[in-house]
């Protein structure tokens, strides 16, 4: 049960043909096109406004992009649909910068039930100290509350969800027993139980989240689903959005992961078989390590500003590497969670280890993917591409927490260069595409891509293209998708796309030593929207499978 989701094709009784004209189109079949032809839900043309005039008739739909960019749509490489809707509708706790802050959130909360909230960041903060359990007993008058971390790798919780989930004993509860920060096992099972919610309630913050990604021009997500933080019904209800039904709106295509651990080819089988929905692999967010904010990342060497800690290894070598054994040999995707460079050595001795059990040839032939891989040296990065295996990334990582003064420099000191090396990835041939990893970031394309060219390391910044490409056709082959035509707009790809109003249109690169800025026609290269204007292009439609996800209605016929 490892095909890719099928997607539902329009009848033919609603097959239709639209012109969409007078505007820039981003394709490697034309630098020059103005004019798409779709066909149904696929691209039958591109090409120039005089081609446009002379092919153009009355049975056709005809759009005047006026100037816009229709471009391939965007695929979230790393996304939790339910996590992503609970952020978008509980605490918005981004902006607060104190504890005292936070307690006030809390306490202006008018939720009935557990008092939900995401985003805080006390790296941020003049004065990092957490509020304590009391402290947040009071603010939220003895109601549940959960609070996840930016990261979401721990969480604030109150004693009331202390006792409620029964986190007493538990590795990661405070030293009180009483709540305020939970990290590891006691911080999954606070999550699980405030998760605690209705098939209904669950399918409504999917959506949410589904229609934030359509109109911020992604035409598919990665559903990194996995038993810590969801169960089985989850992954059900996110793998049928992509149903064919009346009832189903249109919505990006997800892209299904399930993230448990396989003991032996048979188990990896029950796994499979029990999901009772296809997966496209057991790999995404099965962690081998936490995070750097959380300071549950394993590291080599000691946080700088804790010393004594190292992190937190989830998996042992010989964990990791049954579970590549096992999902090599039934030829699907396999894949882990890991950050910190300790975690990544695990990984990599997996690798080796696997590779000497099955082949080489059978692990580097199931395409597996690390994801996020924010730690990692040369010598690590060959490992890398030695396997084939591909780099799962979230560039607004860097562009959040990189560079001087932010919490890369306060957990890691000097070892902050080492993080997120976009550049050395390619140069290295690894595979690589990007993603968001909301709720954790939000769902911002173009600011992903803009954080790929300005990188807080310049070593390790790429070019709009590549980071375009890496948000684009890179996230359909790293899921091995069934049509390998998806994520270009060429005659006979799938006519998913968006449509962007912008200021203008560049060719751009990130070394410094070069021209960064070109509107040269003669280089035909498709040329993408200026990203140093302060501000993201604004997404006017989406259009998956010739399907529209998302219009803001300023597009005329």
């Amino acid at each position: 049960m490892t095909d890719s989701p099928a997607a539902p094709a329009p009848s033919p009784a609603t097959r239709k043909v639209t012109l969409y004209r007078n505007g820039s189109v981003y394709t490697a079949a034309d630098p020059f096109a103005t004019a798409m032809l779709v066909d149904g839900d696929t691209v039958a043309w591109v090409g120039s406004e005089q081609a446009a005039t002379s092919i153009a008739d009355a049975s056709m739909d005809v759009v005047d992009l006026g100037g816009a960019l229709l471009a391939p749509g965007f695929v979230d490489s790393h996304i939790h649909l339910t996590e992503t809707g609970i952020a978008l509708d509980s605490l918005q706790l981004g902006g607060v910068s104190s504890a005292q802050e936070l307690l006030d959130a809390v306490a202006r909360s008018t939720a009935d039930g557990t008092v939900l909230g995401h985003g805080w960041d006390e790296s941020k903060w003049s004065n990092p100290a957490l509020p304590s359990a009391a402290e947040l007993e009071r603010a939220a008058g003895g109601r549940k509350v959960y609070l996840s971390r930016v990261d979401v790798h721990s969480a604030l919780v109150s004693p009331a969800l202390v006792a409620a989930a029964g986190l007493e004993g538990l590795d990661g509860l405070s030293q009180d027993g009483q709540g305020s920060q939970v990290k590891r096992a006691a911080h999954t099972a606070a999550r699980l139980a405030a998760r605690r919610l209705p098939a209904a309630a669950r399918r409504g913050y999917q959506q949410q989240a589904l229609s934030a990604a359509a109109a911020s021009g992604y035409v598919a997500v990665a559903e990194m689903a996995a038993p810590h933080i969801g169960n089985t019904e989850d992954l059900q209800l996110a793998v049928a959005w992509n149903s064919p039904s009346l009832d189903v709106p249109a919505v990006p295509e997800v892209l299904p992961y399930w993230g448990e651990l396989a003991t032996s080819e048979d188990h990896a089988r029950t796994i499979l078989d029990g999901l009772g929905v296809s997966v496209l692999g057991l790999a995404g967010d099965l962690n081998i390590d936490g995070s750097i904010g959380s300071r549950t990342a394993a590291l080599r060497a000691d946080y700088s500003d804790a010393p004594g800690e190292r992190g937190s290894l989830y998996l042992s070598v010989d964990q990791a590497a049954a579970h590549l054994a096992a999902c090599s040999l039934l030829g699907i995707q396999a894949g882990f969670h890991v950050i910190g460079d300790a975690g990544l050595d695990a990984a990599l001795d997996a690798l080796d280890r696997a590779a000497a059990e099955v082949g080489e040839q059978r692990v580097r032939a199931a395409g597996h993917r690390f994801e996020h891989v924010e730690l990692a040296d040369a010598d690590a990065i060959a490992r890398l591409a030695k396997y084939s295996v591909t780099v799962s990334a979230q560039p607004a990582f860097d562009s959040a927490w990189g560079g001087e003064g932010k919490l890369y420099g306060q957990r890691l000191g000097s070892r902050q260069l080492g993080m997120n090396p976009f550049g050395s990835f390619y140069a290295a041939g690894v595979p690589i595409c990007f993603g968001s990893d909301s709720p954790v970031t939000p769902l911002r394309p173009w600011s992903s891509v803009r954080a790929c060219l300005e990188h807080s390391n310049p070593a390790e910044q790429i070019s709009a293209r590549a980071a375009f490409l890496g948000h684009t056709r890179a996230g359909w082959r790293a899921a091995r998708y069934r049509n390998p035509m998806a994520g270009q707009l060429v005659p006979g790809a799938p006519a998913s796309f968006a449509v962007w109003d912008t200021e203008e249109l560049m060719v751009q690169v990130a070394d410094g030593r070069l021209q960064s800025w070109s509107t040269d026609p003669r280089a035909r290269t498709p040329l993408l929207p200026a990203l140093d204007t302060g501000s993201d292009p604004e997404c006017l439609l989406t259009v998956r499978d010739g399907r529209e996800l998302f219009s803001s209605g300023a597009l005329g016929a």
